[in-house]
């Protein structure tokens, strides 16, 4: 579904779509792993929409290409980028919170 379609769905229903989040990790990445957890976690509860992306496919290729990180994992929201390195909680909850209000 394209984000127009969602757009009118949403306005239809009143229900906004959950946030877009990808996740770009490489093998062997404590914080990855922290980071795939705790977004999933918010996943299951429908707070977003969790994509996960390995540094080794072609399209995590594109994404560390596109944004260069420092560091891994990767967090785009809605494609742009939201952080690089152990998952900022508090920050995600004040945008998540944010978008919620909105």
């Amino acid at each position: 579904m394209n984000t127009s379609q969602s757009s009118e769905a949403s306005l239809e229903t009143g229900v906004r779509p959950s946030p877009s989040v990808t996740l770009l990790v490489t093998t062997g990445c404590q914080y990855c792993e922290d980071a795939l957890a705790e977004l999933s976690a918010r996943a299951d509860l429908g707070e977003l929409e969790l994509e996960v992306v390995f540094v080794e496919s072609a399209y995590g290729r594109t994404l560390q290409t596109t944004h260069r990180p420092g560091m891994f994992p990767l967090v785009l929201l809605e494609g742009q980028r939201f952080s690089v390195g152990r998952l900022p909680r508090r920050k995600l909850d004040r945008t998540l919170a944010r978008r919620a209000a909105r």
